[in-house]
């Protein structure tokens, strides 16, 4: 039988052997066949357009000729009349089809595999996909393929058509490192007052460090933000190997404000030390203007010694969730840990004494524990920093998301979907903050009126005019409303008058509104967004070099950075193999049956019988 191919008939025929599903790019092609007389703008262009028809009516194509002036394909099967000419048109770059035998008898092919299906191929077909999602997984292109174009291509074609078309979209890892001078100086000079900078280091100017503070995260910080930072880590794991570094702020409303974020070629005490210096550098002398600053972290060595060295009047305080795993997985004993937790949020010191006698009448192991981490590094009640409220780190999963989501990116990309997104929380805050009519934000509004109808509870007694007796069926507190104290010590760890605060203010005609920390208010929010992250031009527009990155001496050098000596290895990553000794269970003892001596089986045990 006669089948005219690439028309409906090919199409058809093939769907007829089971070997294709309905699609919409096979379908495109059937009504929008090849005709004497079409166009393409250059050579490549159409031998792309050959390769879809063939790969949609699922026939091997085989080119016969292409040069500048002429493109020559032919259906590969023996016998086939199927021919295209394709030749250039005189004076301008376009090609047009010449000729063409449409008449197409041979079967096609009969199995899911096809030669035109190259990686090439796969790069664009799913190169739209991959602009809106770059987790895009290879076996998910495996299977999108098929459906869509009847096509079965391997795992490593899949793999390197996106990498080939992640490439095309944003670049290669290495020409990232190769713009990071060049970006760094956009960074200054569309938002000046900003800090952005790379060091290179070795004879090869291998990409060492970045580090990137915007000035409106600055701003905000020092004018609006309560003093209290969250440092913290998370490893990248593309094509070559980092860590991503941030230290964060918390904004009226207890939501997460990017002070400044770093990319290093390895975690380390060293770049600890270097992160911790820019952040001091950064805020310079505001530091010593603004109140005594809290650090929250997971305490590692290089953390402790960096802020110690550049931030030795800040409270450095552990992250209660690392903390609490720590004593979950020492102990594994349900009501010890829940006793802990009480021990943890225990307002003063009688309290907290009072809960570690408990845990030490199950387990007297805790003793050596709490030598390991101190109470003063996390309990509320010894803690001499202020948290407000703030016991483990957001920064954490917000690093974590970030390098899920960059992975894949190149250095400069993965920095721009980081200032983006910084972008659109900006002017959403804004905007949050401008439809707010009350004193406090949200948050901090709901705890006042939780403490004001708590207040009704409780008898006031006024000593003089700042201080206040405040009785209830369980204890007496003292409020001192000058320095804004109360006995319990809430009003002094949350920064918000506590209900027996909102009692005595309430009973002398004070609005307990009034009496919140300043970085509570609306007021205080809308400064700390006020400023704005401005965009970065495209790439084409800047310098080939801008001005230059440091060198290993800390001085500004004309240098090509390249990437560093940190790649990924190749192949899957190996399986963490999980030994009885992780789980702290005893190892068994081998005993011989013959000898009775320990260490080794009757089998091969070496005494005569």
């Amino acid at each position: 039988m006669t089948l005219l191919f690439p028309y409906i008939g090919g199409y058809m025929a093939n769907h007829s052997l089971g070997l294709v599903n309905t699609s919409v790019d096979a379908v495109t092609i059937a009504e929008h066949p090849l005709v004497i007389g079409q166009e393409f703008p250059d050579v490549e262009t159409c031998r792309r357009a050959l390769k879809d028809v063939a790969i949609a009516m699922h026939f091997d194509l085989r080119i016969v000729k292409s040069d500048r002036s002429r493109f020559i394909a032919k259906c590969s099967k023996e016998g086939c009349p199927w021919r295209v000419h394709v030749a250039k048109c005189p004076g301008v770059p376009t090609f047009t089809i010449r000729t063409l035998q449409g008449e197409h008898t041979c079967e096609g092919v009969r199995n899911l595999h096809h030669q035109q299906a190259s990686v090439g191929w796969v790069a664009r077909s799913v190169e739209a996909r991959i602009r809106d999602n770059p987790q895009y997984k290879p076996r998910e292109i495996l299977k999108d393929i098929r459906d869509q174009h009847g096509v079965a291509v391997s795992y490593m074609q899949a793999w390197r058509g996106k990498e080939r078309s992640m490439a095309a979209l944003h670049g290669t890892f290495e020409e990232g490192y190769r713009l990071l001078p060049a970006y760094c100086e956009q960074i200054r000079k569309t938002n000046p007052g900003s800090i952005a900078s790379v060091v290179a280091t070795g004879q090869e100017h291998c990409f060492q460090r970045l580090f990137i503070s915007y000035r409106a995260s600055i701003y905000g910080i020092i004018n609006a933000c309560r003093p209290l930072l969250e440092l913290d880590r998370a490893h990248l794991k593309g094509k070559y190997l980092g860590a991503l570094f941030c230290a964060a702020a918390v904004d009226a409303d207890d939501a997460l404000f990017p002070l400044a974020i770093a990319v290093v070629d390895t975690e380390s005490d060293e770049n600890w030390m270097w992160f911790m210096s820019e952040l001091r550098k950064l805020l310079g002398v505001n530091t010593d203007n603004m109140p005594r600053l809290t650090i929250l972290s997971e305490r590692q060595r290089g953390m402790v010694e960096a802020v110690e060295t550049h931030f030795p009047s800040a409270s450095h305080g552990f992250c209660l969730r690392y903390v609490s795993e720590n004593f979950r997985d020492t102990f594994k004993n349900t009501k010890l840990v829940n006793i802990f937790w009480n021990a943890v949020y225990a307002l003063t010191a009688a309290e907290f004494e009072s809960k570690i006698t408990e845990m030490m009448e199950i387990s007297r192991d805790v003793i050596s524990w709490f030598q390991q981490f101190p109470p003063y590094l996390w309990a509320v009640a010894y803690f001499d920093g202020v948290r407000y409220g703030h016991f483990t780190l957001g920064v954490t999963e917000l690093l974590y998301n970030w390098a899920l989501e960059c992975h894949e990116l190149p250095i400069v990309q993965m920095m721009e979907h980081i200032r983006q997104q910084m972008v659109s929380w900006f002017n959403d805050r804004q905007d949050m903050g401008m439809r707010w009519t009350s004193i406090l934000v949200p948050s901090a509004e709901k705890r006042i009126l939780e403490a004001i109808a708590d207040a009704h509870c409780y008898q006031v007694l006024r000593a003089n005019e700042v201080e206040f007796e405040i009785v209830s069926t369980e204890r007496t507190n003292i409020v001192d409303i000058r320095s804004r104290e109360c006995s319990c010590r809430r009003w002094q760890l949350y920064g918000l008058p506590c209900a027996h605060a909102a009692a005595a203010l309430i009973s002398c005609g004070h609005n307990a509104h009034m009496f919140a920390e300043p970085c509570f208010t609306v007021q205080s929010y809308r400064m700390t967004y006020s400023q704005m992250i401005n965009p970065i031009p495209d790439k084409i527009q800047w310098g080939e070099h801008g001005e230059g990155a440091e060198g290993g001496g800390g001085a500004k050098v004309d240098i090509m950075i390249h990437p560093p000596k940190t790649r990924r290895p190749p192949g899957r990553p190996k399986k963490k193999v999980l030994r009885v000794e992780n789980f702290k269970r005893p190892k068994r003892v081998v005993q011989c049956g013959r000898c009775h001596m320990l260490g080794h089986s009757q089998k091969k045990c070496t005494m005569p019988i």
